[in-house]
């Protein structure tokens, strides 16, 4: 038996065609790539890839979706024989096909041929839609989710509805409980809603690393206006950021990657939808999406995605450790900031330093040019902890930050918050564990008065230092397992 939950797939399938061959030479009569041995690969597109990959996850997959007549209908019903089932909508014109001529693995040129729409619904789809335990919506803006709107409407009231949006389809129904555009898409989206001054994002540095602060506003708006439940907007080798309409959750990707990203988009979705049917919250759901996706780019992604098979994951690598022996604070953020770059800052008392304070650091160091991390002194980590904190002294602390490949410089406050320390610093970024998410952080408006975003990262559960503490203290001693001497 499936112990995972079915998913319904609604949303408009499309024939992806590769023709892969090497350029070693320029034409003649023109400065184009000369491809020669193009060898073609076909596969399942749009809504019809998103239905692949959650078939591919194990699932029970329906797909509604409008296919048509002709050889491109044909092949994509032949790619997924036995793997998913599919209800057919009526199709005025042609199923679309998109085809990508590639040299050594690059696209060079992309052909579009085929304008077919969905032209109406039928008694089996809607039949279909009341009664899915989960639904997954990939409107690629050909008329699938339109002609089912009522349908899907009663359903987002229901039962957990992921909607991947593209420029050219329909806004989500409301009640969905979570949004999946693109920077740009929700960048596009959110601009039609406003009527008020600019966002954070006018004027916009530009830098190595993303500006949270525009994405974190399109979601909140694209909340309101869409009266969805959530909202996360994917940042390609960025990650993706989570709001629900407050602060937002940036997961980063594991690490840095490249590679063909065609197809992860729709690999994050369907992750992400398939985990929510499960009865995940939003943030599980996201921060497996991002690493089922980024593990999808690693592998070759669309270009080497073969139907039928199962790609293999990749080796893990760690980040490359750094050379930086912790500047003076203030001026680096100064340096980073004059130089266009993102200063993020993140604070505790990382007393006992454990796994999920690394986490929680590498995370917010690869949203930005530099990470600073605030330390609370002795002296404030008692009136906060108690007299038997801290356990490790500040210089020890700060030492230890510091040897971490992803800290390039540690600020030591006295007092109980870190306002005033921020207040020098002025990051684009503060960045908090997840177990804040519930919490107004004190510090928040102080980041938001100058243009900064406050923003939650992942925390890893079970990692704690009072815990640690109280293990250490109850773990016996050497001598006491020593046996006892024989007189």
């Amino acid at each position: 038996m499936n112990a995972l939950t079915p998913l319904l797939v609604v949303g408009d399938a499309l024939l992806d065609q590769d023709l892969s061959g090497r350029a070693d030479r320029l034409a003649p009569d023109a400065p184009v790539p000369v491809v020669q041995g193009a060898r073609p690969v076909a596969r399942p597109g749009g809504a019809a890839l998103a239905a692949y990959f959650a078939a591919l996850d194990g699932r029970d997959v329906t797909l509604i979706t409008a296919l048509g007549d002709g050889d491109a209908a044909r092949t994509v019903r032949r790619l997924l024989e036995d793997k998913v089932r599919i209800v057919e909508l009526p199709l005025a014109g042609q199923l679309s096909r998109k085809t990508r001529v590639l040299a050594g693995g690059v696209p060079v040129l992309r052909l579009d041929d085929g304008d077919g729409r969905a032209s109406g619904s039928t008694e089996e789809a809607v039949a279909a839609v009341d009664a899915a335990p989960a639904i997954l919506v990939a409107d690629y803006g050909r008329g699938a989710a339109e002609v089912l709107r009522d349908a899907l409407t009663r359903a987002a009231a229901r039962v957990p509805v992921v909607w991947d949006p593209h420029p050219r389809g329909g806004r989500p129904v409301r009640g969905v409980r979570l949004a999946t555009p693109s920077a740009a898409e929700a960048r596009e989206s959110a601009a039609g809603f406003r009527t008020g001054p600019g966002t954070a994002t006018d004027g916009a540095r530009t830098g190595a690393h993303a500006d949270f602060r525009g994405p974190a506003d399109d979601a909140r708006e694209l909340i309101r206006a869409w009266g969805v439940t959530s909202v996360a907007v994917t940042l390609g080798g960025e990650g993706a950021l989570l709001s629900h309409g407050g602060d937002p959750l940036v997961v980063s990707t594991p690490r840095n990657v490249r590679g063909d990203a065609c197809g992860a988009g729709d690999r994050f979705a369907a992750t992400a939808a398939g985990l929510l049917a499960d009865g995940e919250l939003p943030e599980t759901a996201v921060q497996e999406a991002v690493r089922t996706a980024t593990r999808y780019v690693e592998a070759g992604g669309a270009g080497a995605l073969r139907i039928g098979t199962t790609p293999s994951a990749p080796a893990r690598l760690v980040d490359p450790p750094s050379a930086e022996t912790g500047p003076d604070p203030f001026a680096l953020a100064g340096q980073v900031r004059e130089s266009g770059g993102t200063v993020v800052a993140a604070g505790g008392c990382f007393d006992l330093l454990h796994a999920g304070h690394v986490a929680l650091l590498q995370a917010a160091r690869r949203i930005g040019d530099c990470l600073v991390v605030c330390v609370n002194s002795d002296a404030s980590v008692r009136r906060r902890k108690g007299g038997s904190r801290p356990l490790v002294p500040a210089a020890d602390r700060v030492r230890v930050l510091l040897a971490l490949g992803c800290v390039d410089a540690v600020a030591v406050f006295d007092e109980d918050t870190p306002e005033r320390v921020l207040g020098s610093l002025r990051p684009h970024v503060w960045a908090k564990g997840g177990d804040y998410a519930l919490a107004e952080l004190p510090e928040a408006a102080l980041v938001r008065s100058w243009g900064g975003e406050v923003v939650l990262l992942p925390y890893l559960d079970g990692r704690s230092t009072t815990r640690l503490a109280e293990r250490a203290a109850l773990a016996p001693s050497a001598d006491a397992l020593r046996p006892a001497r024989r007189r």
